[in-house]
């Protein structure tokens, strides 16, 4: 994976490698991604269960939770 987020200046989505003005972490994994990543990745099926194990994991007192995984299809 590139590491295009690294430092001050972050400028592209780690996942489509597209130019973007903003960005959020990913549900499935720490990649931080464009907001059109981030709608294709709400409409995933897996999607509410990326959200419950994030939520168990922050009740628990993890907030630096890694995710489920970025299923093979996103």
């Amino acid at each position: 994976m590139l590491d295009i987020f690294s430092g001050a200046t972050n400028t592209h989505c780690q996942r489509c490698y597209q130019q973007a003005t903003s960005h959020i972490m990913s549900m499935f994994n720490t990649e931080m991604i464009c907001m059109s990543c981030k709608d294709k990745e709400k409409r995933h099926p897996d999607y509410p269960a990326a959200q419950a194990a994030e939520r168990e994991a922050v009740q628990r007192g993890n907030y630096n939770f890694a995710g489920i995984g970025k299923p093979a299809d996103l």
